[in-house]
This record gives C-alpha cells, sequence and structure tokens, in this order.
C-alpha cells in the first residue's frame, strides 16, 4: 500500500508538473509571441540544457533514495577541462574523451557512494567534499581556457539532426530547417533508460523503498546500502555524461563551465516532482522540470528584465510554489495514514 500511494503521489506531481510547463509555453507564444512560436526556439532550450537534463535526471535518483550531490556541476567543469586538454594538448581522441569523462564519474560516484553508504556519512557533506576537490583539480588541469580545434571533435560537435515538419522561413524567404544537437538524443535516450530503470527493475523498486523508509526496506530484504551505493555511482556516472554533453555544446574547457549546475539540478528535481524527503520522484517529470525552468527565464528574459537577479527571484517564487504542492501532498499522505 505504502509503495502504491508513493507511485500515485509521483503521477500527481508528474501531472502537476507537465500542467505547469505547457500553461507557461503556450502562454509565452500567446502572449509574447515571437521566438516562442518558432519551433527551433523550443528546440533550442533542449540544445541549450542537454547537459542540464542528464545531470538533473541523476540528482533526482539520488534524491529519490533521500541523498543529494551536490557536487555533479564541478564534476562537470572537470570533465569538461580534463577532456580538452587530453584533445588539444595531448593528441588525444573522441574515444579517449569519452574514457576519461565515464571514468572521472565514476571515479567520483565509487568514492561518494561508498563514504555515503558505507561509512554513514552524510550525503551534503560528502558531496560538498567532492564539489571542493572537483573544483580545485579543473584549476590543476589547467587554469586558463582550453578551445578545442580537434577535427573529429568539431565534426561531432558541429553535427545536426534536422527535424523534419518543424523548419521556418526566414526574412530572406530561405527555408531553415529545425535541428536538434547529438547531445539532445543523449539526453533523450537517458531518459527514457532512467525512466524504464526506475519503473520496471528491482532496483528502480528499491530507489523508491529505500527513500521511503529505509528500515521498512530493510526488514523486505532490499540492501539499503548497496542500493545507496548504486544510487551515487549512477548519479555521478550521469555526471561525467553530462560533462560530456556540456563540452560537445560549448567546445572548450573553461573554470566557470557548469558554474550553478547543481542548483538548477536540484531546482529541476523539485520543480519535476522529486521530494527532499524520498520515496517520490520521476525523471520524466525532471524532465519537464528542466524545461520549465528555462522556459520562465526565457520569459523574464523576453519581458526585458535581462538582469540576472530577475530570472534568480522567478525561479526562487518557482521553486517556494512547488515546495508548498509538495507539503500538500505529504500533509495529504499523512493524514491517509492516520
Amino acid at each position: 500500500m505504502k509503495n502504491r500511494a508513493a507511485m500515485t503521489d509521483t503521477t500527481l506531481l508528474l501531472t502537476i508538473t507537465i500542467v505547469v510547463f505547457f500553461i507557461l509555453y503556450i502562454s509565452a507564444v500567446l502572449f509574447l509571441g515571437g521566438g516562442f512560436a518558432k519551433p527551433q526556439n523550443f528546440l533550442n532550450i533542449l540544445n541549450n540544457n542537454a547537459s542540464l537534463i542528464v545531470l538533473s535526471c541523476g540528482m533526482s535518483i539520488v534524491m529519490i533514495t533521500g541523498g543529494i550531490d551536490i557536487s555533479v556541476g564541478a564534476v562537470t567543469c572537470l570533465v569538461c577541462m580534463t577532456c580538452a586538454v587530453n584533445l588539444e594538448q595531448q593528441g588525444g581522441s573522441m574515444v579517449t574523451a569519452l574514457l576519461i569523462g565515464l571514468g572521472i564519474g565514476l571515479a567520483f560516484g565509487l568514492v561518494q557512494g561508498y563514504l555515503v553508504a558505507y561509512l554513514e556519512i552524510q550525503p551534503f557533506i560528502v558531496s560538498l567534499a567532492g564539489m571542493f576537490f572537483a573544483k580545485g583539480m579543473t584549476t590543476i588541469v589547467s587554469k586558463e581556457p582550453v578551445r578545442v580545434t580537434n577535427e573529429g571533435f568539431l565534426a561531432v560537435k558541429d553535427a545536426r539532426i534536422i527535424v523534419p515538419g518543424l523548419g521556418a522561413n526566414n526574412k530572406l524567404g530561405q527555408y531553415i530547417p529545425a535541428y536538434v544537437e547529438v547531445g539532445v538524443i543523449i539526453a533523450l535516450l537517458t531518459v527514457v533508460l532512467l525512466f524504464c530503470l526506475l519503473r520496471w527493475t528491482r532496483l528502480g523498486r528499491g530507489f523508491y523503498a529505500v527513500g521511503g523508509n529505509s528500515q521498512s526496506a530493510n526488514m523486505l530484504g532490499i540492501n539499503v546500502r548497496r542500493t545507496k551505493f548504486l544510487a551515487h555511482i549512477l548519479c555521478s556516472l550521469l555526471a561525467g555524461v553530462g560533462g560530456i554533453l556540456y563540452f560537445l555544446h560549448v567546445g572548450s574547457g573553461d573554470v566557470a563551465n557548469g558554474a550553478g549546475d547543481e542548483m538548477n539540478a536540484i531546482a529541476s528535481s523539485i520543480i519535476g516532482g522529486t521530494l527532499l524527503t524520498g520515496g517520490v520522484g520521476n525523471v520524466a517529470g525532471t524532465f519537464f522540470g528542466v524545461m520549465s525552468l528555462n522556459t520562465i527565464k526565457r520569459i523574464v528574459s523576453s519581458l526585458g528584465f535581462d538582469e540576472a537577479w530577475w530570472s534568480n527571484i522567478t525561479v526562487a517564487a518557482m521553486l517556494c510554489l512547488f515546495l508548498v504542492i509538495q507539503s500538500v501532498v505529504l500533509l495529504r499522505k499523512n493524514t491517509s495514514k492516520q
């Protein structure tokens, strides 16, 4: 019954997130028009946030188990810089860059997961240390920005996947096809695979059970420590994938890459319906959380409020709204138990 109730809460919060996103975007099209009415504008939200989608999905998995990981933004930065140096200064290839990115993510996941799951250190403290370590290592790798000119990398970076039927004519009357970058396809595949993992696998059900009540999960025969360990490994591995996608989008390594992405990932997860207390969440909701977060930022910018603080204020208000909604859901759950 508890598992069924949790899934009901997940569905409810997912529905709210999807409805909010469509209300935001349709309102922008109706009242602001301009770029919002063009399909490419919608696709550009995906192009610019493929990395954040992957990071947020990893964050959601950890949050579902009742934990958190604030190192993902710094890991993204470290992956970008290390891959850039490898390609530009060490004669590396796309294969070596991919292995480096995944290796860095896996290493952070193994260490942080072990400290959280088996030594029972608070995940916030562990990931805070991981964040500082990743930032320091990024500076050690290179203090200066590194722009990549490797032909193989640029071929992948500049590749465009045409979306048929969504193009538009420019001011000269020329038809410009709509497109997405390679990173978008990888991000969408990641969302689909994680959705299937959480919904139809024993490990996915274990994530929900551990986040809902770790003692009950242990009594049901679920290895709580191993489940938390795997959640952190998966989150950091996805941070490595997100770093690769970020690198493919910007084409360079810089100490400022991924700045604030950990906070954006947490915000997207919350907006997407993942409870901070664990046990409830859905990566499909997280996807729409990322889309909603960036849509509201574009709306604020289109209204002429280009200063960064206006976007921050709007995001804060949006977070408060969804936290209130989550509190209502929790209150409903507690009331039903009595």
